[in-house]
């Protein structure tokens, strides 16, 4: 599973999921995308659970990239602990995913293939998804 190989500060602040993404918001390596349409996180699990429906309807053909890394820390305290002690420890690791990040992109396949393959991976992550095609740009000469 994906995680960072060292980080500055071992637990992070919660943040806030409000807003749309700043960047990461268009299909830039390959022809078509799977985009978020909720913000929210998305655990090392759920990543590597999409990753793997998508490598097994490729079957070799085409390519894939992932555009989304889990970098920050989720804390959990044990179970049955009183309240205080301070923070727990670090259990899991999220990628924080805002409205509009375009978080996979597929090449090297049909759009109709795409499509499916992107249907059946979205099952896999807790937030709504849509699919979408690299926007072709036209000469202004």
């Amino acid at each position: 599973m994906l995680q960072p190989k060292r980080v500055k500060y071992r637990k992070v602040h919660r943040g806030r999921l409000k807003g749309r993404s700043l960047r990461g918001a268009r299909v830039a390596f390959g022809d078509f995308g799977l985009k978020a349409e909720e913000s929210s996180w998305i655990t090392a699990r759920q990543i590597e659970a999409t990753r793997r429906v998508f490598v097994r309807y490729l079957r070799r053909g085409g390519k894939m990239w992932i555009r989304i890394f889990p970098d920050k820390s989720v804390t959990k305290s044990p179970a049955e602990t009183r309240m205080g002690g301070g923070k727990g420890a670090p259990d899991h690791w999220v990628a924080v995913v805002k409205r509009g990040r375009v978080m996979f992109e597929l090449a090297g396949i049909e759009e109709a293939s795409a499509r499916k393959a992107a249907r059946l991976a979205s099952y896999k992550l807790p937030i709504a998804t849509s699919f979408v095609v690299k926007e072709v740009q036209a000469d202004e000469n």
